[in-house]
C-alpha cells in the first residue's frame, strides 16, 4: 500500500511517499502556506495523486514525553485531514526527525536556499522510514 508521510509546518510542510510495496520512501514536496487549510487541500490532492491508502501526520511530542502546542495543532490537522482524504490518518512520533534530516543533508553537502527547501520533504521521508520500519517489525 502507498503511504503518504506529512510534516506539518508552521510555513512549510513536507510530503514523502513510499511505493507500494513500502519498501522505498521518497520526498514528494514541499507545501509553502501559513494557512492550514490550504495545506489541508494541497494535502488531500497529493494523497488523491498518488493513490496512497494511508496517511502518516508527524506527531511532535516533546522530548519528555509531554504533548505542547504543537502536537496539539498537529492533531487538529491530522483530525481534519481525516475527514477530508478519506483514508485513515495517524500520528506518528516525530521526534529527532528535523535533526536526522539535517545530518542527511550534511552528508550530501547541501547547503543554504537549496537546505531551505528540501529539509521539511526529507523530515516528512524520515518519519515515513521510521513508520515503515515499525509497521515491517510488528506485522503480526
Amino acid at each position: 500500500m502507498k503511504i503518504l508521510a506529512v510534516d506539518f509546518g508552521d510555513a512549510r510542510t513536507g510530503l514523502a511517499v513510499c511505493d507500494r510495496t513500502e519498501f522505498l520512501a521518497s520526498p514528494a514536496g514541499v507545501i509553502h502556506s501559513t494557512s492550514m487549510e490550504e495545506v489541508l487541500a494541497k494535502v488531500t490532492d497529493a494523497a488523491k495523486e498518488h493513490g496512497v491508502g494511508e496517511i502518516v501526520v508527524g506527531h511532535p511530542i516533546n522530548m519528555n514525553g509531554t504533548v505542547g502546542d504543537r502536537a496539539v495543532l498537529c492533531e487538529e490537522f491530522a483530525q481534519k485531514l481525516g475527514e477530508s482524504v478519506g483514508v485513515p490518518v495517524k500520528l506518528w512520533d516525530e521526534r529527532a526527525t528535523t535533526v536526522t534530516a539535517h545530518q542527511i543533508l550534511n552528508t550530501v553537502d547541501v547547503r543554504g536556499k537549496k537546505r531551505k527547501n528540501v529539509v521539511d520533504a526529507v523530515a516528512a521521508t524520515v518519519i515515513l522510514e521510521n513508520y515503515l520500519a515499525y509497521r515491517k517489525n510488528h506485522q503480526n
